[in-house]
């Protein structure tokens, strides 16, 4: 009898544990689903989005019931990707580890909700896959164009130009807002205004990136 209640009470305590560690508001916690039976029991990674990846950095857990949790202890990028043997029609995905539930579904296309600097990033992804459809569809048409009339092209480069820099200038608003944040500086590296370049005399000079025009001094 009193192995039994021993048994009962280390099964409480270990539930108790468990229970409070998911609902820790303090930690990052990943709650994710994975559509599709044939990915039942395959390993899908947490895996940082810069630095390297190793045994100390990445971590793993089998798909079980279509679902996986990840407890990451860094506030930073990572990217969430099955075995790659098993990836294709996936889409992978970037999420900021930081605290709180992070609802993740993986599907064809794939998503991150639940705090609040991946609720900005699903926004900006959103954003980012509508902007590079219509861009590359912008770009294929140009192409055509060239060919048929030259001046027309001309202007369909300018306003596929223009419509690239409102993006660009998109990202950078939301870099701004986010400053400080792991989603500021990440969005921030993307499209910086300026680079540096050396000059055929030596000499380093601050470009426009987005005319590519050296800035006066």
């Amino acid at each position: 009898m009193k192995k039994v209640l021993l048994c009962f009470m280390a099964v409480t305590a270990v539930t108790i544990l468990f229970s409070c560690q998911q609902k820790d508001p303090t930690r990052c916690h990943i709650v994710g689903t994975v559509n599709g039976e044939q990915y039942e029991g395959k390993r899908i990674f947490l895996v940082p989005l810069t630095g390297p990846a190793t045994a100390e950095t990445v971590d793993s857990m089998e798909i079980t019931n279509g679902k996986f949790e990840f407890f990451p202890d860094s506030m930073q990028m990572y990217k969430i990707l099955l075995d790659y043997h098993y990836r294709m029609g996936l889409q992978p995905l970037i999420i900021v580890g930081e605290p709180g539930e992070i609802k993740i579904t993986i599907d064809s296309i794939s998503h991150a909700t639940g705090t609040p600097q991946n609720d900005s990033l699903e926004q900006w992804k959103i954003r980012t896959e509508v902007h590079n459809r219509q861009y590359a569809q912008m770009r294929r048409d140009i192409d055509k164009m060239e060919s048929v009339d030259s001046v027309k092209a001309k202007y369909m480069k300018q306003y596929a130009d223009s419509f690239h820099l409102d993006y660009k200038n998109y990202t950078r608003q939301m870099a701004k807002h986010l400053e400080g944040s792991v989603l500021g500086d990440f969005l921030k590296s993307l499209y910086p205004l300026t680079y540096q370049r050396q000059m055929p005399d030596g000499r380093i000079v601050t470009m426009n990136a987005d005319t590519n025009e050296e800035i006066s001094e």
